[in-house]
């Protein structure tokens, strides 16, 4: 039986909803090169043709002038380079949802990460199982299971699967109430269980916490009790992602200043996962809106790029200039909230797309400056009568030619320490 307590628009999803809602109304669109650049072109074509007309008495040169004038650089070369990186980030297995984002990649200077799932690997493994009462090992596994069925966190996710990996018959949990990031308390077979963080469960028992040896990096710590006892621990591994420390490092030398960790869980867990990153900050205890907030607050540093990977994440990439999101297993939500879908679940991707969204970047300035200045100087030779209209018509098609011939020089750019046929994704065309 289900009881309803609050209307849906009160649920957590819908707030979840209305964060990105608001974050993404609130983000100003890029002002695009060819907006800034035309007006100022078409002066500069003006100028030019209304001089030589003026100096020369010769309205051919004009006209001359006015034919040889192409602004394609600007209105064909920006968008073939992007799109051109696009489809060269897509075979890496990075989904960009079009020119925009690809450009805002190209100025990331602040990081935010979420751990769970983004920097970690998001599945926990029982590494051991310590009992404090005499109760069999398979007993705490399995009253803890069965009381996670009742909750979505990784963690306890992890937990329910081992439990059925071994073979275990999990009845149905009642009167469950959940304390989201810190545990869960609830009945099976008649027995008050508690499973979750060690601080809570010790909070509910009377005892003090940190009573259990040291934990390695990257480990968790879940405590169970029954009927007000501690029963045991379990010792869950969720380990950094791997290549996540290069990743980290390529990122630095491309020119990203600032790499923060943004997560739901503890501090202390949060410091021993990321021991020798070298983060710039690690923001701990954070609810959704706390993180839309971390992301608004780093704006003042530059562009900022947060990666994300559940339904909580969602508000913030939504807020963020990029937001990328863990597109294999992550979350629909935070999916579609996102700038940038990585297809592949792999973080180290996140390097390679910002290496190639730079350099697309830079391909198209190169087309634009080198279209305009080859466009500038056929108009001056024009105006001083060595290019005839017809001259520079063809002049000017040679010129559209060669710029675009150079935007999509993006379709063979290949990130540093990554080869084709070693990281082709499956079902992106090269």
């Amino acid at each position: 039986d289900l009881e309803a307590t609050r209307e849906a628009k009160d649920s957590t999803y819908a707030g979840i909803v209305r964060l990105v809602e608001a974050a993404q109304a609130s983000k100003a669109p890029m002002a695009r090169l060819a907006d800034r650049w035309s007006l100022g072109f078409l002066a500069v074509t003006v100028a030019i043709a209304f001089a030589a007309w003026w100096f020369t008495g010769d309205p051919i040169r004009a006209v001359a002038v006015l034919v040889v004038a192409t602004p394609c650089p600007l209105i064909l070369a920006v968008p073939v380079a992007l799109v051109a990186g696009l489809s060269r980030a897509a075979h890496f297995g990075v989904l960009v949802k079009g020119a925009k984002p690809l450009e805002a990649m190209a100025r990331i200077r602040t990081l935010i990460l979420d751990k769970t799932g983004t920097l970690t690997d998001g599945r926990p493994q029982i590494v051991s199982i310590d009992s404090h009462d005499g109760m069999g090992a398979d007993d705490i596994l399995r009253y803890a299971a069965a009381l996670d069925q009742a909750s979505k966190h990784p963690v306890a996710q992890a937990i329910v699967a081992a439990a059925r990996d071994r073979g275990l018959t999990l009845p149905i949990p009642e009167d469950v109430a959940e304390i989201p990031g810190e545990g869960v308390i609830g009945f099976i077979d008649g027995r008050q269980v508690i499973v979750g963080g060690d601080g809570f469960v010790a909070e509910r028992v009377g005892r003090l916490s940190g009573d259990h040896p040291e934990l390695a990096a990257g480990s968790v710590m879940v405590a169970v009790a029954f009927d007000g006892r501690l029963a045991g621990h379990l010792v869950m591994s969720d380990p950094l992602r791997e290549g996540a420390a290069e990743m980290l490092a390529s990122l630095r030398r491309q020119g990203v200043a600032r790499i923060l960790l943004a997560t739901g869980d503890r501090a202390e867990v949060a410091a021993r996962v990321t021991e020798g990153l070298g983060l710039d900050g690690i923001r701990a205890g954070l609810t959704p809106d706390e993180k839309v907030l971390l992301v608004l607050t780093e704006h003042k540093n530059g562009p900022v790029m947060m990666v994300g990977d559940g339904v909580n994440d969602a508000p913030a990439l939504a807020a963020a200039d990029v937001g990328v999101a863990m597109g294999a297993r992550g979350a629909a939500a935070s999916a579609e909230a996102a700038d940038v879908v990585l297809l592949v679940d792999r973080v180290d991707r996140i390097a390679p797309g910002i290496e190639i969204a730079r350099r697309s970047r830079r391909i198209a300035l190169e087309s634009v400056v080198a279209g305009i200045g080859l466009s500038v100087l056929g108009m001056i030779a024009a105006a001083f009568g060595y290019l005839t209209p017809v001259q520079g018509a063809l002049l000017q098609e040679a010129i559209d030619v060669a710029v675009i011939l150079n935007a999509l020089r993006a379709l063979r750019i290949s990130p540093a320490g990554l080869t084709a046929p070693q990281t082709r994704f499956e079902g992106i065309p090269a």
